[in-house]
C-alpha cells in the first residue's frame, strides 16, 4: 500500500498541467488553423497524414516543457519542477521521432526540411524566456505563427505526395492571415489601456498598423483571385479579419477582458479557416 502510495504521489507530480499542456490558449489556433487548411487542400489524408498531425502535435506541445526547463535553470521556477518538466521533454520528443520516423519509412522525409526554420525561432523565445522578457513581443509571436504555418505547406505535400509551389503559396497566405490576427489582438489590448472613448481620427491612428496590414492582405489576395492564382471566393476568407479590424477600429475595447477579445478572435480565426477550406477545395 505504501508503494502505490508512492508511485500515485509520483505520478501526480509529474501530472502539472501548466508543464505538460501549453497555457498559451490563443497560439493553438495558428497551429491548427494552417494544419487544417493544408490537410484539406491535400485533397488526400492517408497514414502519412496522421503521422504528421501526430509529429506536429507532439512537436507543439514539446515547447510548453521546454519553456518551464528552461525557466528553472534562469531561476524563474523552482528545482522541483525540472522533474516534470524533463519527463514531458522526454515522452514528447519520443512521440515526435517515432512520428517522424515512421513519415520517413513512408517516403514524407522531404517535409523535415520545414524544421530548420523553426529552430532559431525556437532559440529566440528560449533566449527570450530566460530573460524574462517574452511577454508582448509581436515580432516574435508573429515569427513564431510563420514557423507554425509551415504545417500548412507539409500537410498539402504529403496529401500530394510531392513539393509544389503550391504549398509555399498556401503557406504564405496563413502566415498573412496569422499576422494580421496578431497585430488586431495588439491593438485591442492597447486599446483596453484608454481612459475615455478618443474622437474617431485617434482611433484611426491607433489602429492603423493593424487595419493596413489587413487591407494589405485582402487587396493581396483579390489580385491573385482575379489573375487565377487562388479559388475566386478566398478573398471571403480575408474579408472576414478586414472587416473585423474595421468594426474594432470603430469601437475600441474599453473596459473589455482579454478573455472576451481571444473568444472573438478564436471565433474569426475559426471563420477564415472554414471559409479558406470551403473555398479552396470546391475550386
Amino acid at each position: 500500500m505504501a508503494v502505490d502510495a508512492s508511485e500515485k504521489k509520483k505520478s501526480l507530480r509529474l501530472w502539472q498541467r501548466h508543464i505538460a499542456v501549453p497555457i498559451e490558449h490563443g497560439s493553438w489556433v495558428f497551429l491548427f488553423s494552417p494544419l487544417l487548411i493544408g490537410l484539406a487542400a491535400g485533397r488526400r489524408l492517408g497514414a502519412g497524414s496522421l503521422l504528421l498531425a501526430l509529429a506536429v502535435l507532439a512537436g507543439f506541445m514539446l515547447l510548453q516543457p521546454l519553456t518551464v526547463a528552461v525557466k528553472v535553470y534562469a531561476g524563474r521556477r523552482t528545482k522541483d519542477e525540472l522533474e516534470p518538466a524533463r519527463f514531458w521533454i522526454l515522452t514528447y520528443g519520443v512521440v515526435a521521432g517515432c512520428a517522424a520516423a515512421a513519415l520517413a519509412l513512408l517516403g514524407y522525409g522531404f517535409v523535415f526540411w520545414l524544421v530548420l526554420p523553426a529552430l532559431p525561432v525556437l532559440a529566440w523565445r528560449l533566449w527570450l524566456v530566460s530573460r524574462r522578457e517574452e511577454r508582448r513581443k509581436s515580432a516574435m509571436e508573429i515569427a513564431a505563427s510563420g514557423v507554425l504555418a509551415l504545417t500548412a505547406p507539409a500537410a498539402y505535400w504529403v496529401g500530394q505526395g510531392e513539393v509544389t509551389p503550391t504549398g509555399w503559396l498556401i503557406w504564405g497566405l496563413c502566415w498573412l492571415q496569422a499576422a494580421g490576427s496578431i497585430l488586431y489582438a495588439y491593438l485591442r489590448l492597447e486599446q483596453r489601456s484608454l481612459k475615455e472613448l478618443p474622437a474617431m481620427p485617434q482611433r484611426l491612428a491607433l489602429g492603423k498598423r493593424a487595419l493596413l496590414f489587413n487591407t494589405f492582405n485582402l487587396a493581396l489576395v483579390l489580385v491573385l483571385a482575379a489573375n487565377h492564382v487562388t479559388p475566386a471566393l478566398l478573398p471571403a476568407a480575408f474579408g472576414v479579419q478586414w472587416v473585423e479590424t474595421l468594426w474594432g477600429l470603430v469601437n475600441p475595447a474599453l473596459n473589455v477582458k482579454p478573455v472576451y477579445i481571444g473568444v472573438r478572435q478564436l471565433i474569426v480565426s475559426t471563420l477564415f479557416t472554414l471559409l479558406f477550406i470551403i473555398t479552396w477545395v470546391s475550386s
